[in-house]
């Protein structure tokens, strides 16, 4: 068996560990079906035997997976031989990804029909133990079996979870739950969907008898003691080793050649219950033998892809299906996808190629798995839907096309080759622009120190919290403390205040009084007796309305006349704009001439400087961790600048493994950008640089290497600062490593004013203000109305079209917030946001999601404080 539950390993178990460990029946299997077990194996094992509590963190293919199972499998084994087992769910296995599920499934079928055979070719009896998947993709008829006869494993995703949770079928198998495996926890730990999952677990917690035990795998995560914590919730901590109370338990981290043994803190404050059920870390670090490298077409990279430069990518990469049995290729963006499909299927034939992406039908995903699995596939186009842990055959080469803006995404990707322990993943970066040369090369830089991305972990999102209380609710009768003390076991909810909880409570119970009618009062709120219970239709709401992840209705840009599609542009942006507006794709200005449902029609611009209202995309931003790579690569290659072009070639060939053409390329791109600055931008030193264009307008740049969400916050307050001073609206845009500003021919200052325009003192009063003008406002308004059910995203089954609920979302704003659609000519002064809870939470994503509200306060007071050298050019 090859893939998620495969492995293979240096040190080889003897029987007599197994035995010791296992029924004879599951250990004999194991030392049938694999030369050894992995380290992580091993380490995880003395923990899951003792129903410890456990986060497993080991790199992809290393066999964290079976590493969780087979304990559970070993308890179901013992169970049956001493009295038949029941029909009832024992183990759950939550996975945030479909295709992950549908993948563990089969893997488990494995293990489970191999050891029933050794049960009863050894005379012990037999124990058959059943698994079921259950996702948004299982059929009617699947769910009706599942309810008459429950699985022993049940596979899932996050959201299918809490539609089990939220029916009474549901709730039923689930209240037999004895342990839970979280898979992939780093990959929903940073999102919303994260503190949904969490929500889900203490709701699961509550339901059962005795508190599931938790189990979290995960390949790549930072840090590791948070992680801990945000599986395990309230009863996290760390236990003390035997006879040492208040002393740090030592952690065997054996990562290669950096592996150190390490002291978690231990927290006294636990009871000896409490640390009972303490979190135990098996960590075998993320670092193993990688083979990664930089691939750099023939022609000269440029600012845009031209299209022979595209041609000899694809030439590339049938050069590499013909050396190699399966490529995987990870693109950013699904039009990518299809379009790189298409051109390589000219060149190695249809039947050899295909794309894969959330927008695709879930009979072309499966079957393009399933293809791939069975070798008849040779490369396959994805975007992050097949990016986690799942067991898609033998991949001998991954390539990602475009910088994947993180250290994190890049290794889980290329984790997805040589899955098999002995392997060696092997990976190939693809920039698609000198800017992702850059990024590029401080991505490998980064990998190479052994560098990885911190996880953020969302601060107790009140639209989620609506929206599990509505569901909780309609199941059962709550008093209003209970509850309380239940939600504020999820890790992302201990610093839940009491008055905002009651805030939620009072908006579910009163809900909102709109044109078309009372709605989103989902509660009763009995306030004298303190208890909660669901209102009518409160149940169907949630089950159909259920999950984080929002509506996104994205344009497609079609070029004329040639009919191309080049693009997507936010639903928002599309929807503000008119027929003659010029705005800005890519490095290309295009002219709008007709824009209809879904589509908005072009033609090249020809260089004209955009002229509508400021706009930001919602692309994920590169992360914290590579931004500060990048400036780290140039401040290295400026030291190195004087002793001339050859010796920063070699330096990049050795020191980072460029090859050859990839170091030429790069390093004449950075002397250029140091010839045409005087230097090169770090994150010490800020270049603001004006321009004239040849109709005479401004523009200012403003190089930063701090990543596009630092970028976007202060380009966003920047252009509200402008627009006072000089009474002028003026087109911005934010990139990783700069932002620029579009002024008019007439305004004149000296180049070091707008340093100082916006102050720490006074940004998040800016920020608020300046957000509330953006199109971001109402988009995230939507989606956290959608989240919170305020806005419902289907009705009846079927999903509502984007103009009703844009119309429903903004009918609600109007109720709870008028001032942000009211007539700006009639407003004195600045808006006054309300003290709402969702006003509240649309503000907060707004500032430390889309932008990093935080990181540009950091940089300000750098700034102000004269750490960070300012250069102006002009």
């Amino acid at each position: 068996m090859q893939g998620h539950l495969s492995f293979g390993a240096p040190k080889r178990s003897t029987d007599s560990e197994l035995d010791a460990l296992f029924h004879p029946a599951v250990a004999g299997w194991f030392t049938d079906s694999f030369t050894a077990a992995t380290d992580v194996q091993r380490q995880a094992w003395q923990v899951t035997t003792r129903h410890e509590p456990a986060l497993i963190a080991a790199p992809t293919g290393s066999g964290k997976t079976l590493a969780a199972f087979l304990s559970a499998i070993n308890d179901l084994v013992v169970e049956g031989l001493q009295q038949s087992l029941e029909d009832s769910v024992h183990v759950l296995y939550v996975s945030p990804l479909k295709a992950l599920s549908n993948d563990i499934q089969k893997n488990l079928q494995a293990p489970l029909e191999g050891i029933r055979q050794r049960l009863i070719d050894g005379g012990y009896g037999d124990v058959p133990i059943r698994d079921a998947v259950r996702t948004g993709d299982t059929t009617t008829s699947e769910r009706a079996q599942m309810r008459r006869r429950p699985p022993h494993i049940l596979v899932t995703t996050p959201e299918s979870l809490f539609i089990l949770l939220t029916s009474d079928s549901g709730r039923q198998m689930l209240s037999t739950v004895r342990s839970v495996i979280v898979d992939e926890l780093h990959a929903v730990a940073g999102s919303k969907r994260g503190a949904h999952l969490m929500l889900s677990l203490e709701r699961l917690s509550a339901l059962c008898e005795k508190p599931p035990l938790r189990i979290g795998l995960s390949a790549t995560q930072k840090p590791i003691e948070a992680m801990a914590e945000f599986l395990m919730g309230e009863t996290a901590g760390f236990p003390a080793p035997p006879g040492g109370e208040g002393k740090s338990l030592p952690q065997t981290r054996s990562g290669g050649e950096g592996a150190v043994s390490d002291g978690v803190p231990f927290t006294p404050t636990l009871s000896p219950r409490e640390r009972e059920a303490a979190c135990r870390i098996v960590d075998t670090g993320h670092t193993r033998e990688r083979d990664l490298a930089i691939e750099v077409p023939q022609s000269p990279l440029t600012a845009v892809m031209a299209n022979e430069v595209w041609g000899e990518i694809y030439d590339k990469l049938a050069e590499y299906s013909e050396q190699h049995r399966t490529v995987l290729v990870f693109v950013n963006q699904r039009r990518v996808a299809e379009r790189a499909a298409r051109a390589l299927a000219e060149r190695i034939g249809a039947e050899h190629v295909t794309a894969h992406h959330g927008s695709l039908a879930k009979e072309h995903r499966l079957d393009a798995e399933q293809r791939l699995k069975a070798g008849q596939l040779r490369v396959l186009f994805a975007t992050a839907s097949l990016e986690l842990g799942i067991d898609i055959g033998d991949i001998d080469l991954v390539c990602q096309l475009g910088s994947p803006r993180g250290i994190a995404a890049f290794l889980q990707r290329v984790g997805r080759s040589g899955h098999a322990v002995e392997a060696t993943p092997k990976g190939r970066l693809f920039p698609l622009s000198l800017d992702d040369l850059v990024e590029c090369t401080a991505l490998l830089d980064s990998i190479g120190r052994g560098e990885l991305d911190r996880i953020p972990v969302p601060d107790k999102p009140l639209d989620v919290l609506a929206q599990q209380i509505i569901a909780e609710v309609a199941c059962r009768e709550w008093s209003v403390d209970a509850l309380y003390a239940m939600l504020c076991k999820a890790r992302p909810y201990q610093d839940l205040g009491k008055n905002e909880y009651l805030e939620v409570l009072q908006m579910l119970g009163e809900g909102f009084a709109t044109r078309r009618g009372r709605r989103g009062a989902y509660l009763h709120y009995d306030q004298v007796n303190g208890l909660l219970r669901g209102r009518k239709g409160a149940k169907l709401a949630a089950v159909t309305n259920a999950g984080t992840i929002p509506d996104q209705f994205d344009y497609d840009v079609v070029l004329l006349p040639e009919g191309l599609p080049i693009g997507n542009l936010n639903e928002d942006f599309a929807f503000e704009s008119l027929p003659g507006d010029i705005f800005q794709l890519g490095n290309t200005s295009y002219r709008m001439l007709k824009i209809e449902t879904g589509k908005v029609f072009v033609e090249d611009a020809r260089g004209a400087p955009p002229n509508i209202p400021f706009w930001f995309g919602e692309a994920p931003g590169r992360t914290t961790e590579l931004s500060t790579a990048v400036s780290r690569l140039r401040a290295e290659f400026e030291q190195l600048l004087p002793e001339g072009g050859e010796a920063c070639q070699h330096w990049l060939t050795t020191s980072i493994g460029l090859s050859a053409p990839a170091a030429y390329q790069l390093a004449n791109y950075l002397a250029s950008a140091h010839a045409a600055l005087g230097c090169l931008p770090t994150q010490e030193r800020i270049v603001f640089e004006r321009f004239f264009d040849e109709t005479g307008d401004t523009h200012l740049v403003v190089h930063a290497p701090f990543g596009s969400r630092i970028n976007r916050a202060w380009g966003l307050a920047l252009r509200k600062k402008f627009c006072r001073q000089f009474n002028f609206e003026l087109q911005a845009s934010a990139l990783e490593d700069s932002l620029v500003l579009s002024l008019g021919p007439t305004h004149s200052f000296p180049l070091e004013e707008p340093v100082s325009y916006v102050k720490t003192a006074t940004l998040d009063k800016t920020l608020e203000q300046a957000v509330l003008q953006a199109p971001m406002f109402p988009t995230r308004w939507r989606w956290v109305a959608s989240v919170s059910l305020a806005v419902k995203r289907s009705l009846g089954g079927k999903r509502i079209i984007p103009q009703f609920q844009r119309m429903d979302a903004e009918d609600l704003l109007t109720v709870v917030f008028p001032d942000a659609v009211a007539c700006q000519d009639n407003l004195p002064g600045e808006r006054e946001v309300p003290d709402h809870p969702l006003i509240r939470q649309t503000m907060y994503d707004c500032l430390h999601e889309v932008m990093d509200i935080e990181g540009l306060r950091g940089l300000l007071t750098r700034l102000e404080a004269g750490k960070i050298e300012v250069v102006c050019r002009d």
